[in-house]
């Protein structure tokens, strides 16, 4: 072979293995994107009217002092100590005591309770007289009207002593307990204390007049706190719902009450409430953040045999965390749920669940 045959042939070497580094990445090098996936399924979905209200006691009251007298807090019936804040009080029992022997004088409950005794013994003796024909039928009706004057009285006197006694209109909570000293001289009306019922919480919330026609007495609903998790979540049930709306804010009040049962939620917490406005029992759902929007267009990408392929979606109702899917989505296609972001159609992928 000539010098010039030999520099020919190394030129044409050079080019072609030239071209072949250009068209390497393109075809032969390509590396493939790490996804991880999981399998489409048929699951329950809701959508929600959402709003924040705070929880307030079903049933609440404050222990006043009917009438004034010396201060007395009366021991917990099992845990032998005076009651405290945080106690359970069943509905009846007594928490505070007056001592006010003026005024139990005043009330004289034992004379009133000899006088009812005796009207009793005359108004029967007076009746087997009658009966006998002994007495008029005028003696029998004195002494039947001494004795309901006698019963009156004394139901008026025990209802006057009822004063000096402080107790729960129903069980509850005692949420506040002012300290006091025993034997401290408390005025009519001072309060004494703050009962509250949450097995059951109350709450009012204002929503946009947009959703005036998708909620409704008697609709469910769940609550939590915020800064709750998920699986705090209470079930409730709309109460109220205003048929107009604020004319300054356009919104409408409705109020609600949540099942509280446990006491996790407590009076004067923040709550976050969701409607269940729609619901469906068996439909695709997927989570919304693997969905892409995409020229007005929801783009997901599911993986068959190796390969990212674009699918669009039609959506039906959703919520903050899952969406249902209507259309462009078959169960149990593998979806891409991580390491979609810098995926295009056909890209080559390597999966993990």
């Amino acid at each position: 072979m000539t010098m010039r045959q030999t520099i020919a042939t190394s030129l044409l070497l050079v080019v072609a293995l030239s071209g072949c580094d250009e068209e390497g990445p393109q075809i032969d090098v390509e590396s493939a994107i790490p996804v991880r996936v999981e399998a489409v399924q048929r699951q329950p979905i809701a959508e929600y009217v959402s709003a924040t209200s705070t929880a307030q006691a079903l049933n609440a009251a404050t222990l006043t002092a009917l009438q004034a007298g010396e201060y007395q807090l009366q021991p917990h019936p099992t845990a032998g100590r005076p009651y405290a804040m945080g106690d359970a009080i069943a509905e009846g029992a007594l928490v505070v005591r007056l001592h006010n022997p003026e005024f139990e004088n005043q009330v004289s409950i034992e004379s009133k309770r000899l006088q009812y005794q005796s009207a009793q013994r005359e108004f029967e003796k007076q009746k087997v007289l009658h009966e006998k024909g002994g007495i008029t039928l005028r003696e029998v009706t004195d002494a039947e009207r001494m004795f309901i004057d006698a019963d009156y009285a004394l139901e008026n006197a025990q209802l006057q002593l009822a004063r000096l006694e402080v107790r729960a209109p129903f069980s509850g909570i005692l949420a506040d307990l002012p300290h006091r000293s025993v034997g401290e001289l408390v005025e009519t009306g001072a309060e004494l204390g703050r009962l509250m019922d949450y097995e059951t919480l109350y709450a009012e919330v204002s929503l946009p007049g947009a959703e005036i026609d998708r909620v409704h007495p008697d609709q469910s609903l769940i609550a939590m706190a915020y800064g709750g998790s998920d699986s705090d979540t209470l079930s409730g049930v709309i109460e109220q719902v205003s048929p107009v709306l604020d004319a300054d804010s356009r919104m409408f009040k409705a109020t609600l009450r949540v099942a509280n049962e446990e006491l996790s939620l407590r009076p004067g917490m923040f709550l976050k409430i969701d409607i269940i406005a729609e619901e469906r029992d068996s439909t695709i759902v997927i989570a919304r953040d693997v969905v892409t929007d995409r020229d007005g267009r929801h783009v997901v990408y599911i993986v068959d045999k190796g390969i990212a392929l674009e699918r669009q979606l039609e959506l039906g109702i959703g919520n903050r965390q899952a969406v249902e899917v209507l259309s462009g989505l078959d169960v149990d296609e593998e979806l891409v749920v991580e390491g979609f972001e810098t995926l295009r159609d056909r890209s080559r992928v390597k999966t993990g669940r």
